[in-house]
């Protein structure tokens, strides 16, 4: 045996050197069909097209499942590292959490978690600072808490409630009415609702919403989702007497969201196409019985989201003419041509968010991927810029136009959540809440570093560590990427993430084109036959570590979910050399096939289709799935997924696994976790989270030479 030297850190063994390795491990026989699709004259293998079947309805893809778990299971029961990070996440886990307080129809509403319950609890309190009472407790809708409260709106008039429930992780949400004063619930239910929550009437008669009509018999996890309507309801009527007040059934793509001013005048419907920002604009004057949908904007050309109004003057957040952001009114009452005044101009950092609440408008900006808070008059003369505890995330700004104040959250790498009270007259914030999280955050920093990506770009990277961090070479770092869908990677707090700087490792997070930090020419530039500039990005990030000391690629894993799950499985697939783990978790590995399911048709604004044919060739030349070569050697990997995800269905990450196990070469894992009764992400349970966080970091550790003492 070599000489190996090692290195004790805060409770790990690092090897550095040669690691033994195990008996190969015996994968499941996943049968192989001779099924090959040609594409713009293009013949491309499908062999594990089988796998994209429902679990719950082929019992072929259910003995693959069970067989894979019980490889993956059978390894992971054999980890040291498991049980450790197991309790320390428990205990970090459990501290009480909140949500910033929204007044709506004569209250404070907010979520709270006790620590470790499986669901956070609606509260509700009738002053900002008075006593909270429990409303709605999903963690008495199940046993195993796998069944959640997926939204939740008042009425104006403060005697009812409509809420969602969804169960196993799914996107489809059933919507219930709730008596506030009798706490009785009403006989309303509002089915097949996904990507859409209803707005109330000012007087609570009833609500608009929009839905997709009912799958057929086993194909709700799997169809497509097409043909959204909006309809009205009447509260205490059956769905199926709902008044329909929407529909386009020659653009069956098209998606409706519904928004009731806060005055209850005017009902608007935004309607969407894809994932990009770019929106259509209706409205109907509620004041007026049988006044018509009016559009306002016509065209699928820029963002308008709208912020609220006063009066018949109507305030939103758009990028015509800005790629950054700006802030527009109109007078919906005005006569002859439509007029757009600019109330904020684009500034230099990007509008990521905008209210208009308590007299103010709210704006918030990103400087380089963090946040920025200004405070303007309803005429657009700048106020106060808020002070925030330092370089993170604030969210919020929520609550009505009567209002004095409003709450925000901050949080960064290694700052729990807090809640903010912010006087929107003066500028100033007082904390309303903050958490005690059992471990001392002045133990950590978080620095921001620049990498130059393959084509000269400058991309921002946090690094987090405990303070004094060496730079050996020799650290475990996971390096953690999305770009994609206009949407920004800020500071954010992470239990998970704490637990695994506690045990020595470094986190990096790096801000990759695709994404929203800097603009729509950012986003746009990660983006199609763009795409490979995300990847780029991501590699170079991960050099960048390695050449500056932070690691080595024995010592680097990646680790990214959803499109950042695609990230990881190219990433992998193009420089398997690179890092010494992979953790796609949930992700879309099959780039020709994305669009033929659920709300993958969806994608197309950042992905581009196999139906074009300049598009299917930077597809095929990324896509995960199709570019696993036999007889590699590729890094350890655990892939995640779950079977009742249908955002981004378990088939990609089924078929992707199969691949890997098939053309890998060598002795390194290569696994697949399936959870049961979970879904994309949203809902789960915080045991079942724990659960999978403790086999994620454990088998991380192991990858990376990290002996975890019990």
């Amino acid at each position: 045996m070599k000489h190996r030297r090692a290195l004790v850190v805060f409770g790990l063994l690092i090897s550095i050197g040669t690691i033994m390795a195990a008996d190969p491990i015996a994968y499941p026989n996943a049968k192989k069909v001779d099924l090959v699709e040609e594409y713009h004259g293009t013949k491309v293998p499908d062999p594990y097209r089988w796998l994209e079947d429902d679990v719950r309805t082929s019992p072929e893809v259910r003995a693959w499942v069970e067989a894979e778990n019980k490889v993956t299971f059978g390894y992971l029961n054999t980890l040291k590292g498991r049980e450790t990070f197991r309790k320390r996440l428990t205990t970090l886990w459990n501290y009480e959490r909140v949500t910033p307080p929204v007044h709506r129809g004569h209250r404070y509403w907010y979520l709270r978690n006790d620590g470790l319950q499986n669901q956070a609890v609606l509260m509700a309190r009738d002053s900002a600072d008075g006593a909270g009472r429990v409303i709605l407790d999903p963690n008495a809708w199940s046993k195993d808490g796998t069944i959640a409260l997926a939204g939740w709106a008042p009425s104006d008039n403060g005697r009812l409630l409509a809420y969602g429930v969804a169960e196993a992780g799914s996107d489809w949400t059933t919507w219930r009415v709730l008596d506030l004063v009798t706490s009785q619930l009403l006989p309303d239910e509002l089915k097949w609702v996904k990507f859409n929550a209803p707005s109330w009437v000012r007087d609570g008669s009833g609500l608009y919403y929009a839905r997709f009509d009912k799958p057929s018999e086993g194909q709700q996890f799997q169809s497509l989702n097409l043909n959204m309507k909006v309809y009205h309801h009447a509260v205490g009527t059956k769905q199926e007497t709902d008044k329909l007040v929407l529909e386009r059934p020659e653009n069956p793509e098209w998606g409706f969201q519904t928004e009731t001013s806060d005055d209850g005048a005017y009902l608007f419907i935004t309607t969407h196409v894809g994932t990009d920002h770019r929106y259509r604009v209706s409205f109907r004057d509620l004041k007026s019985p049988n006044a018509p949908l009016t559009d306002l904007i016509t065209e699928f050309k820029n963002e308008w989201s709208f912020m609220g109004n006063r009066g018949s003057v109507v305030y939103f957040k758009t990028n015509l003419d800005a790629p950054l952001g700006r802030i527009v009114s109109t007078d919906l009452k005005a006569e002859g041509a439509r007029v757009w005044r600019e109330i904020v101009p684009q500034a230099k950092d990007k509008l990521d968010g905008a209210s208009l609440t308590a007299n103010r408008i709210v704006a918030t900006y990103l400087h380089d991927a963090s946040t920025r808070v200004m405070l303007f008059t309803l005429e657009g003369a700048p106020g106060a810029s808020v002070n925030l505890p330092g370089i993170g995330s604030a969210d919020g700004f929520d609550g009505t136009q009567t209002d004095t104040d409003t709450y925000y959250s901050y949080s960064d790498f290694t700052t729990p959540t807090s809640i903010f009270r912010l006087d929107t007259a003066t500028g100033k914030s007082d904390a309303w809440y903050r958490p005690k999280v059992a471990f001392n955050p002045l133990d950590y920093e978080t620095t921001q570093v620049f990498v130059t990506s393959k084509d000269g770009t400058r991309v921002p990277m946090f690094i987090s560590s405990k303070k004094g961090l060496k730079l050996t070479g020799d650290n475990p770092v996971i390096l953690y990427g999305y770009g994609g869908f206009n949407i920004s990677q800020t500071p954010a707090f992470r239990v998970s993430r704490l637990a695994w700087l506690e045990m020595g490792g470094v986190f990096a997070v790096a801000n990759l084109r695709g994404g929203g930090e800097y603009g729509e020419a950012w986003h746009k530039a990660g983006t199609k036959t763009n795409k490979q500039n995300v990847f780029d990005d991501f590699i170079a990030s991960a050099e960048y570590l390695i050449r500056e000391k932070y690691t080595s690629p024995t010592r680097l894993a990646i680790q990214g979910g959803s499109n950042g799950g695609l990230l990881v499985g190219a990433a992998m697939t193009q420089r398997p050399e690179l890092f010494g783990a992979c953790l796609p978790a949930v992700g879309v590995m099959d780039m020709l096939r994305f669009q033929k399911f659920t709300a993958g048709r969806y994608w197309v604004d950042d992905y581009g289709s196999s139906d074009n044919k300049e598009e299917f060739a930077a597809l095929l030349k990324y896509s995960p799935y199709h570019n696993l070569k036999p007889g590699t050697a590729y890094p350890a990997t655990l892939i995640t997924t779950a079977d009742t995800d249908d955002r981004v269905v378990p088939g990609h990450s089924f078929k992707f696994a199969a691949m890997a196990q098939a053309c890998h070469k060598g002795p390194n894992p290569l696994l697949i976790r399936i959870e049961t009764k979970a879904g994309h992400g949203a809902g789960k349970p915080t045991t079942m989270q724990i659960e999978e966080i403790a086999d994620v970091w454990a088998f991380t550790a192991k990858a990376l030479g990290m002996n975890p003492k019990e």
